[in-house]
């Protein structure tokens, strides 16, 4: 199986920013982590602070891997054009957050991507990309 994880803005700042939200652990050892306890699965990983990058990267991937695990950061509450290309492509994709957004402030209720993504998984802190890569399996 093929999955790739699409990071969205700041994500790249885990283990450092407001690790009272999003803990201590930073993505790449986490990553490996899950590489470790999957190893039939083939893990690609791509982050971007850059819409387009993100878009870009969705349209070259949502046909030739067998699922997609995004957490688009802030994007889910204001990317039309993420929630488009989601919707031109063929890939399934997963979106996930680590924090509980319906915790937070009003305005991260609202998600544009959700009504076009096979599952949404929400709250679980890093342990939700694991959650969404076992609905895969």
């Amino acid at each position: 199986m093929k999955l790739i994880i699409i990071n969205g803005p700041n994500l790249n700042l885990l283990g450092k920013r407001e690790p009272e939200v999003y803990g201590n652990e930073n993505f790449e050892s986490y990553l490996e982590t899950l590489e470790n306890q999957f190893p039939s699965v083939e893990l690609s990983f791509y982050q971007s602070n850059i819409e387009g990058e993100l878009i870009n990267k969705l349209q070259e991937v949502g046909f030739s891997f067998d699922g997609i695990i995004l957490n688009a950061g802030a994007y889910t509450h204001t990317s039309i054009g993420i929630a488009d290309a989601i919707k031109a492509i063929t890939t399934p994709v997963i979106e996930v957050h680590i924090s509980n957004t319906f915790s937070r402030e009003s305005f991260r209720h609202q998600s544009y991507i959700s009504p076009n993504v096979k599952g949404v998984i929400i709250g679980f802190g890093l342990q939700s990309y694991k959650l969404a890569l076992q609905s895969f399996l």
